[in-house]
């Protein structure tokens, strides 16, 4: 693994003026943004087609319901299911809701046109992160093809949903960012908010822990403990921070439940919870041979595709971040066609094909992008319009 962040690229965003930084990212927001319209008019085509309501498939259907409830009457509602599973608001991280109470109590836009106000918002940031962190480790073309893979993914509908992945990549990226150039305490705030976002936000911590850990062990060795910390200022500062906004969460949980474990209780009513992937496995098993065959495949294209980044030298908070989110994600239980949607905060996985395209002629490389935003445009209609919840 290469050292905490490359030197081939330097850190132009450091001392660069806000104009300067946005105008060097715009092509990969423009990029990001076309693709992702393309994916709401396809929806809205195939949504009038099946005589469904495109505004409501995205804003008010499956989670974005969830959060809509929290925003406007708070948390402490529960639904008893028929089944035995008990379903409490208490699953949903708050950050997300808050910010739709707090944009509604503002404008003019209901909760629900709230959150889809947030999630583009915050998905035009991600994808600026996703530039950014692209620019510094490959390059300017990395950056934008990174944005615009990660706005073309199968599932990449739900960036455009009142969904919270949005706002949670938006979040990690720029604090995995913030570890890469050195700003701690930056980081940690970023880190802290992501664990108010998705549970997943621990990835977050995790690679502000670990390249801390990493940092000071080398500084130590070169110069002593003293040197170290003389040298990052603020990284116990950032160290202290990151971890606020999820435990924060999570024991606010348990102290309103009567136990300690009181949010993985929650989790457990939704059928949700950590088995190291056995749960996953037997879903597999009882598939269609050719169904099952085709997801064992996918899962290891995934698993390749961190390996392969690792092994290019993949700086130590992408690589942290990125393999925490994919080992969360295969190892929870739980409703298994989510596995998608979980896994797509897991940008630095896109790293490599980012940095492949990037090598390639610009017109063989658009028309490659462009390919693959039609098909996933279309599957995320079909998607969407189907039965169950991505």
């Amino acid at each position: 693994m290469n050292d905490l962040a490359p030197a081939a690229v330097p850190d132009r965003t450091r001392d660069a003026a806000f104009p300067a930084a946005l105008r060097r990212a715009a092509p990969a927001l423009t990029a990001y943004a076309a693709i992702r319209l393309l994916g709401v008019l396809v929806l809205v085509i195939w949504s009038s087609a099946n005589g469904k309501d495109w505004h409501t498939l995205l804003s008010a259907r499956w989670d974005a319901l969830w959060y809509t409830g929290i925003a406007e009457r708070g948390y402490g509602y529960t639904l008893h299911l028929a089944n035995g599973a008990v379903h409490s608001n208490l699953a949903f991280f708050p950050l997300f809701p808050w910010l739709e109470r707090g944009l509604a109590a503002v404008t003019p836009l209901s909760a629900a046109d709230a959150g889809l106000a947030v999630a583009w918002c915050a998905s035009l940031a991600a994808a600026w992160a996703l530039y950014a962190t692209g620019e510094r480790v490959h390059g300017p073309r990395t950056g934008v093809a990174l944005a615009a893979l990660w706005a073309a993914l199968p599932v990449g509908v739900v960036q455009s949903m009142a969904y919270s992945e949005s706002l949670f990549t938006a979040l990690a990226a720029w604090g995995v960012y913030a570890v890469l150039t050195g700003r701690w305490v930056t980081a940690g705030v970023l880190a802290s908010l992501a664990g108010l976002t998705r549970p997943v936000g621990a990835a977050v911590v995790a690679a502000v822990w670990i390249t801390a850990a990493v940092t000071l062990w080398r500084a130590h060795r070169s110069g002593g403990i003293r040197t170290a910390l003389r040298a990052h200022r603020g990284l116990p500062a950032g160290v202290l921070l990151a971890p606020l906004g999820w435990c924060g969460y999570f024991l606010w949980v348990g102290a309103r439940q009567g136990g300690f474990t009181g949010y993985l209780d929650v989790q457990g009513g939704w059928g949700n919870g950590f088995d190291g992937g056995v749960a996953f496995t037997r879903f597999l098993f009882h598939l269609p041979p050719a169904a099952g065959l085709g997801l064992a495949l996918g899962v290891a294209l995934v698993i390749w595709l961190y390996v392969h980044g690792v092994r290019r030298g993949q700086p130590l908070p992408l690589a942290v971040y990125g393999g925490t989110v994919l080992l969360m994600a295969l190892t929870a239980k739980g409703y298994f066609g989510s596995k998608p949607r979980l896994m797509m905060p897991a940008y630095p996985l896109l790293l490599p094909l980012a940095a492949g395209l990037a090598k390639w002629r610009p017109v063989r490389s658009w028309l490659v992008v462009g390919l693959v935003a039609a098909a996933s445009a279309a599957y995320g209609a079909f998607w969407l319009n189907g039965s169950g919840p991505p």
